[in-house]
This record gives C-alpha cells, structure tokens and sequence, in this order.
C-alpha cells in the first residue's frame, strides 16, 4: 500500500513538474536589462529621422539608407540573417497615381447634379489599367457594407451589387446608437474599419464602393482623407492574383451622400435606419459617371529581418516588429521645410527594437525559441509591408509563437499607465499585466475604443494570419505631473506633429525615460515567452480567434 501510494506521489509530483514547466521556465527577470541604454535609443532615433533620409518613403534613397543602417546595426550586434543569408525580404509595389476627372455626375429621374472631386469625394484605384471608368452605375446603399454571420447580419442580403457602386457607412452599427447588444457596442471591429468596407464590396463584385465620411464614426476629419488620397499612393504588385478589388474607392462626404440618399423621399433616414437589426439595401434612382487615368511603376521595398536561433526550439518564432517608413519629401509647410523626418513615427518604435535586439544578444541565458526582429516597409501606405510578410512569411503561421508590435513610443516622461489597443483580443495581454504590476503600474482602458486602433497597425497583419499579436499604446497618468498633462502632451502630438514635417527630434523636449521603460515591458513578455512552451491564444470573442484554429 506504501509502496503504491509513494510510487503515485512521485508520479503526481513529476506531471506536476512537467506541469510547470510547459507554463514557467526559470527566467531571470534582471538578465539583458543593463544592455537597455537612452544614449543609444536616442541615436538611433535621430540617425533614422535625419534630413539625411528625406522621410525614409519607399522606392527613394530614404529606403536605401535606411535598409543599410538597419542591416548594419543587426550585423553589428552579431544578430543573424533572418531570411537565409540575407537581412531582407523583397516587397513588390506599385505607385499608382490617379487622375482623376474633375467631377462626378449624377442622373436621377428628377435632374441631374454633379459633386466636386476632392471636395465632395475623393477616389482612387488599385487597378492598374491605363482608364478607370464609371458609366452611368447604379447606387445600392448597402448600410455599414458588413457580412457578419456571427453577428446575424448582412447588409447585402436579397441584393446584387455587380457591376454597381456600393455606398456604404463607416464603423459598426453599434457606433452611433451606443447599443452595446450590436456587434461590440462603441468599440470597433475590424467590420468597421474601412479596409474592411472595400474589401467585402469585392466580394460582391462592385464596382465602386463609396464609404461615407463621418468625422466621429471615422476618428479623424475629411481633411485627413483629402490629404492621404486621392493621390499618388503605393500598393503591393498583385499582378498574377485573381483577387478582385472594386476597380474605383474611395471617401465621400456626409453632406454629399444626402445628395444621393434624397433621390428617394426620406432617403437621409436610412442613415439611421442601417443601424437597426434587419435592414435592408436600397437601389437609389440614380445613376454616376466618372473616370480616371492612372500612371502605375511597379519597383520593390524590402522588409529588414534578423534572427536569434533559438537553443532547444529553433523552429518556434516570437516577431518583434516596427515600420522603418515615413511620407518622404511632400508639401512644403509654413517655414518651407518638406521633410516629414518621422521621428516619433516610427523612427522611435524602429529604435526601440533594435534595443531590444540588442537587449536579446546579450542574455547570458541564451532564448530557447527562435526571437525575430522584423522592420517592415510601407506602413504609412496601408500596412503594406506587415501584410506581404504574413502572405509570405518567411516563418511559418503555424510555428509563430506571437507578434509584439511598436508603433511610436512616449517621449514626454513616465507614466504609470499604458494601454492595449483592442483590449480583449489575446492572452498576450495577460502577460503584459504581469510585467506592469509586476512594476506598480497599471493597464487603463483605451481612450477611444471606437477608433479601431488595433486594425491600424502592423500587427494586425498578423492577426490576419491568425497570430496573437500586440500592439500597446503610451499612458497618460504622467509620474510627476499627472492625467491632464499626459492628456495634453498626446493632444499636442496629434495636433502639431502626426504625420508633419515637424515630427522631428528635440532633445529640450523630449523625455524617453518612459518610452524606454514601455520598451522593456515588450522586452520582458518576449523574454518570457522565448523560455516557455505554452503558446497564448485568442480570447473568447476575438474575431481572429477561428483563424488560430485553422
């Protein structure tokens, strides 16, 4: 009987060792933090976001310098090729530049009107074909444009849209009324994105898809569409691929789509009725025409990778990753200066991994899974780069263990907060959670949940792919100076620096002690995930949750 009982204790004991191991390995919290330097963050920092390289654009000398800076500092550090024998992968593009007619027109049944190009809508095509044109298609407003089974709803139910321009709302239906039973309430899925828009259009085989402008649904006013499109925009080269995309997308203004919502009485409430469970898509009685001629050059960016090979799961990949690219050379502001540097975005999330790489070289403790470090290029054009690699990733979906992705870091002091973008998503969240209290800080919510923050960066290209991805943003709970001064500095950045030549490095400024401490945070999930054998998963309710599966 003893010898019974002990025998089934030894074996309790040693499934229970085995248990832990598969949860915990030892880790030492303290190895790799000394290699962590502001110095160096900082002169990485302001090498990359120089007038040197004239806004780090794509398919300009910005790219060549900036590929070879950060192959240069990986190879220094002694990290290793991470595609074969070489730091990059090649990215096929294609800048398209649109020209667009001056104007739409609109047939109705009652007259006709025309609505202005750039001030009423702005459209541009990822068709490469020398003339886009519209003649005289039909309008179908389709709502939000969202096929959600798991949300029994299909805005294009009972309706074909081939050949004809879909107009379409942006954000979810449970945006405007606040109905927290309609998909996820305030807080947007990927349905309300408006990636998400064009794409389900092609789907239904439309021809135009519309999405109208509304400056709360979309979190950024008119002024930011009539600024990033309808121009010269680069896509991936898709040539070869069957995938169907609305030959004409684009935006158009709320005030404009009233135009062509009143061809039928009371047209302007179907705005509110698209909100309510069991709408239906309306044919409108008009009838648009317009073209374009576009110019396409098809060149290749390049992705930078580097590797450290794991020492007993070298086939287990944890990718760290940040955008190198910025706006190049544009317009010219007050002071005539016409270099957007990109110094916070994202010359300091390109920085911070490479810290973070160098952090990882220096364990004594070697990582047992394979770590990553992967910049990737054309961020600034639509996630271009991010969406290339999970297409052709150069490490398997299925053996990646997670994505951690840093997209500009804080640079006005610590903070004792720091938030998730699209909190709930993985269990990757739980390992920052540990990390911040394990530091006295915290997790508060994210300030504007309804602005889709998680589907407008590069790890969502990885989520995509069903990888657990995270991606985190600065706090605002300033150590020193308090919530309305950290409210203010992120106020100041999106009003005077986002995406404007003035997003450059100011050592009188600039405080990175916080940005550096964030970083660390990253640093410590990675570490402790690369000594572990358990892989996170999506949280119930993710929508990427069933990819994982596959």
């Amino acid at each position: 009987m003893n010898k019974i009982l002990s025998s089934t204790l030894t074996a309790f004991i040693i499934a229970l060792a085995l248990a832990c191991s598969k949860t915990e390995s030892s880790v030492d919290e303290q190895d790799g933090l000394s290699a962590f330097s502001q110095d160096s963050l900082i002169k990485h920092i302001v090498k990359l976001s120089s007038d040197e390289f004239q806004g780090r654009r794509p398919f300009t000398i910005g790219e060549t310098r900036t590929v070879e800076y950060l192959t240069q500092s990986l190879r220094n550090m002694g990290v290793e090729p991470g595609n074969g024998s070489e730091y990059f992968q090649k990215v096929p593009m294609v800048e398209i530049t649109p020209t667009c007619d001056p104007a739409m027109l609109v047939n109705t049944g009652k007259g006709d009107f025309s609505l202005k190009n750039m001030e009423d809508y702005v459209i541009w095509t990822e068709n490469t074909d020398s003339v886009i044109s519209v003649e005289k298609s039909d309008v179908v407003f389709a709502g939000f444009g969202v096929v959600a089974p798991e949300y029994n709803w299909n805005d294009y139910q009972g309706i074909d849209v081939k050949g004809k321009v879909v107009l379409v709302m942006v954000n979810d239906p449970g945006f405007s009324t606040g109905d927290t039973t309609l998909f996820k309430g305030k807080e947007m899925t990927y349905y309300g994105r408006w990636t998400y828009k064009f794409e389900e259009a092609a789907r239904q085989g439309a021809k135009g898809c519309l999405i109208v402008h509304n400056e709360k649904a979309a979190s950024y006013p008119f002024s930011v569409v009539q600024n990033s499109w309808g121009k010269s925009q680069q896509h991936l080269d898709t040539r070869g691929s069957k995938e169907y995309r609305c030959p004409v997308e684009g935006w158009i203004t709320e005030a404009a789509a009233k135009k062509l919502l009143n061809t039928i009485s009371d047209g302007e409430a179907l705005l509110v009725k698209a909100n309510q469970k069991g709408f239906k898509p309306v044919a409108l009685p008009a009838k648009v025409s317009t073209s374009m001629k576009v110019k396409a050059v098809f060149n290749e960016s390049k992705n930078v990778i580097g590797k450290i090979t794991g020492s007993k799961r070298p086939n287990e990949y944890i990718i760290y990753s940040a955008h190198w690219d910025h706006f190049g050379i544009g317009k010219p502001d007050a002071k005539g200066d016409s270099i957007y540097n990109g110094a916070l975005d994202n010359a300091s999330g390109t920085a911070a991994v490479l810290e973070i790489a160098r952090a990882f070289k220096s364990l004594k403790n070697k990582p047992e899974r394979s770590i990553v470090f992967l910049f990737v290029t054309a961020e600034e054009q639509g996630l271009l780069g991010s969406a290339y690699y999970a297409q052709h990733p150069v490490y398997p979906a299925h053996e990646t263990v997670g994505n951690l992705n840093i997209d500009v870091i804080n640079n006005f002091g610590r903070t004792k907060d720091i938030s998730i973008a699209g909190e709930g998503q993985s269990e990757l969240e739980d390992y920052l959670k540990k990390e911040v209290e394990s530091k006295g800080r915290y997790i508060a919510p994210e300030a504007h949940p309804e602005a889709g923050h998680y589907f407008r960066s590069d790890h969502f290209s990885f989520a995509k792919a069903g990888i657990p991805a995270l991606t985190t943003g600065s706090g605002i709970v300033e150590v020193a100076k308090g919530k309305e001064y950290g409210q203010k500095q992120q106020e100041l950045y999106t009003e005077k620096f986002y995406h404007q030549t003035t997003d450059q490095y100011d050592a009188a400024t600039w405080k990175l002690e916080g940005g550096l401490e964030d970083t660390i945070l990253l640093f410590q999930i990675g570490k402790r995930l690369a000594f572990e054998t358990t892989w996170p998963q999506w949280k119930e309710g993710s929508e990427f949750k069933a990819l994982r599966k596959k």
